[in-house]
C-alpha cells in the first residue's frame, strides 16, 4: 500500500504512461481527515470514471490554509495518504503542498477530473486545464450527512463534557 504514495514527478510520469498507453486516468484531491463511508463511495465512483485513480491528497500545511481551523487535520498528512493508499479503489496517491490543486492537475493531466457535486462546475480548480486537453470532468453526489466536520462536531457533543 506504501508503493502506491509517490512523488510529484512520480506521478507525472505515471500520468504520462496511462496517455502513451490511451488509457484514462481520474484524478480527485481532498484533505480525507478521519476517513468515512462518504469518502470511500465518492472515491469508488470516481474510479468508475476511468481506468486509474490518483487522489491528491493536501499536505498537513496546505490543509492549514484552507480555514478549516487551527486544530485540524486531525490526522498527519502522511497518515492520511497511508490510509487512502489501501483503499482497491486508489491506484495512487500524492501528497500536494500548495492550498488548491492546481499546478498538481496542470502538472499530471488528467483524463477525468472528478470533484464533489457541492462544487459549482465554474468553480472547480483544474477544469479549465483538464478541458483544454481534451479531458472531462465529473461531478459525484455526496453521502448526505457524512463529513469530517459532521463527525468532529458528534465527537465533541458526545465526548467533549469528559465523560
Amino acid at each position: 500500500m506504501r508503493a502506491k504514495i509517490v512523488t510529484r514527478e512520480e506521478a507525472v510520469a505515471i500520468a504520462d504512461r496511462h496517455r502513451a498507453a490511451g488509457t484514462r486516468l481520474v484524478f480527485t484531491n481532498g484533505v480525507y481527515d478521519l476517513l468515512h463511508a462518504g469518502h470511500v463511495r465518492y472515491l469508488e465512483a470516481a474510479r468508475a470514471e476511468g481506468d486509474a485513480l490518483m487522489v491528491g491528497v493536501n499536505s498537513d500545511r496546505s490543509v492549514r490554509t484552507l480555514g478549516k481551523g487551527p486544530e485540524r487535520p486531525i490526522m498527519g498528512e502522511q497518515d492520511r495518504a497511508e490510509v487512502i493508499a489501501g483503499l482497491g479503489c486508489v491506484d495512487h496517491v500524492v501528497l500536494f503542498d500548495e492550498p488548491d490543486p492546481g499546478p498538481l492537475i496542470a502538472a499530471v493531466r488528467p483524463m477525468v477530473l472528478a470533484k464533489g457535486a457541492d462544487w459549482p462546475l465554474e468553480r472547480i480548480v483544474g477544469r479549465d486545464t483538464v478541458e483544454a486537453a481534451g479531458g472531462r470532468v465529473v461531478r459525484i453526489p455526496l453521502v448526505e450527512g457524512l463529513s469530517t466536520t459532521a463527525i468532529i462536531a458528534r465527537i465533541v457533543e458526545r465526548f467533549g463534557n469528559g465523560r
